[in-house]
């Protein structure tokens, strides 16, 4: 492995606030007609970029790196988000 291959990507999708702040993050799925969407509110908890136990190809060290962000949703709830390029963040007052 080449050095630095175990290090993950620059986070290419969003500006992630910091810990603490209370955020609604809407993840949508494309369709071919249609769009499915879905939001979630919290406070964060953390953000980090890891590896999956996925292999796939070409990808940097040989595995698919994925942004993850943690929320504390209201009841306590730890929510773990898989960010993407439809991810949209929102910061909340």
């Amino acid at each position: 492995m080449a050095p630095g291959y175990d290090s993950p990507p620059m986070s290419m999708h969003v500006v992630i606030p910091p810990v603490g702040t209370r955020v609604r993050v809407v993840q949508q799925t494309p369709l071919r007609d249609q769009t499915w969407s879905e939001a979630v509110e919290g406070e964060i908890v953390r953000f980090r970029q890891a590896r999956t136990g996925s292999w796939f190809a070409h990808a940097r060290g040989d595995r698919l790196w994925l942004d993850r962000l943690e929320l504390r949703a209201d009841d306590g709830e730890l929510i773990v988000l898989n960010l993407d390029q439809f991810s949209v963040l929102e910061t909340v007052d």
